[in-house]
Parts: structure tokens; sequence; C-alpha cells
């Protein structure tokens, strides 16, 4: 399985969303009041504010949540907020991609270049890292959902160009522009996913060790923290065993 969806599993297991679910309400709301204002305010009729309720049930965020995010962006309420993607190198040479919502970008670059810095790594110029990755679908399952077979099939039916299946569930991966299209095909099929979102899939991997992962987590955390930070996407791969021993401190 692709690092960055290790890295998920470790989050999860560990309790890292649960310890900081405010702060991940609080991202997800910015995702939806942006997505709102940015198009339509119905999901049905806005494929980005669809994937991005999508995403904020699936980490059960309360219906009341989404619905007052949404009404921001009908009343003109909220920030003014500009997308920004960051590029640098973690520790060990990882390529590292932070997308931030900011209404102050120089408070944002400020923040994140010194966070890289504090923590062994440094930040980039745009595209410095981004070649390393490409830019994809995915929508989640959990491994109870059908073995490899069933969920292949379905993803082929739905359009998906690939699949990733382990004990730890399925990643179904697709075209960035397919994802709204594929992920309501699998829903027919499979039921809700457990998630659904664009993500930056890594096409070359920098592997680590125990010291290099405990490093990258202290960098990944940090740069997570900061509210500016809506998601950290890294090109790290580890062994079994590294990440055995890390789900274990």
């Amino acid at each position: 399985m692709a690092g960055h969806s290790k890295w998920a599993n470790i989050q999860h297991r560990k309790g890292r969303q649960d310890a900081a679910r405010s702060k991940l309400f609080s991202k997800l709301s910015k995702e939806i009041t942006v997505a709102a204002k940015m198009g339509d305010p119905d999901p049905e009729k806005n494929p980005r504010l669809r994937l991005a309720v999508k995403e904020a049930k699936s980490q059960s965020m309360p219906k009341d949540n989404i619905d007052r995010a949404i009404k921001k962006a009908i009343g003109g309420e909220g920030e003014a907020y500009e997308e920004i993607r960051y590029e640098g190198y973690g520790p060990d040479g990882v390529a590292v991609i932070v997308e931030a919502m900011t209404d102050n970008r120089n408070r944002t670059a400020s923040t994140v270049r010194s966070t890289f810095t504090k923590n062994g790594g440094n930040l980039g110029e745009t595209g410095s890292v981004a070649f390393m990755f490409e830019r994809k679908g995915e929508v989640t399952y959990p491994a109870e959902v059908g073995d490899a077979d069933t969920v292949m099939m379905a993803a082929i039916e739905a359009g998906a160009e690939d699949v990733e299946s382990s004990e730890d569930g399925h990643i179904i991966w697709c075209n960035d522009t397919d994802l709204n299209d594929v992920s309501n095909a699998l829903e027919a099929e499979l039921g809700e996913s457990q998630s659904t979102k664009l993500v930056w899939k890594p096409t070359t991997t920098t592997e680590l060790d125990l010291e290099g992962m405990q490093k990258l987590m202290k960098l990944i955390d940090a740069l997570e923290d900061d509210d500016d930070v809506q998601r950290v996407t890294t090109n790290f791969e580890a062994s079994d065993e590294v990440m055995a021993q890390l789900a274990a401190e």
C-alpha cells in the first residue's frame, strides 16, 4: 500500500484525528464554504461541493456543521480564502506538498517555511516536487465491503484506473476529473465510501527507516497543526516492520 495511505492508517490507529477533531471540522468547514462560494450552493449541482460534503460526512462531521458552512457561503459570510500550494523537502529528502487556504498569504508562507526549517526540511519553489506526483481521485472502502475481485470489478465498471487492496481496505484511483462520476457509480454498487477526495499520488517514493519516519511524523504533525493548512502529502515509503514500530509507539 502506498506510503501516504499507510500514514493515514497509522494516524487512525493512534487516534490523532480524534484528538484534533475540532481542528479537522474547522478545515472541512472551510473547504465546504469555499466550494459553495465558487459554484452552486446545491451539492448536486456543484461537484466540488458534493465531494467536500461527502468527505465531511466520512469524518463524522455533524449535519448541522455542514449546513452552517454552506449557509456561510450563501450569506456571503466568512473570509475570502485563497488556495495556495507549497512544495518542499522533508527529512531525508522526502518530497512534501502542502495545500493551504488562507486569508493572509504572507502569514501562511512564513509559518510553513518556519515549520519546514525547524523540522529538518526545506521549502522549495512551486514545481520543485510536484513532478513526483500525479493528481488523482481517491475513493477508499473498508476491507469488509468485499474481496479484491469484487471491488476490482466494481471499479472497472465505474471507470476507475487502478485498485489497491490489502487487509486495511481498498483504495480506488481514478482520473481527477472523473472523481465525481466514479464515486457515484461506486456508491451505487458498493455503498457509501469511507473517503472520497482529490489527492497527490506519488509516482516515485523515498524509503525511510524508523528514525526517518519519526522525523517526518514531527514535520507532518507540525504542518497539520497550522489552521491554514488543509492537507499534507508526502512520497515516503516504509516497510511494514517500520510502520508496525510506529503504530506501537
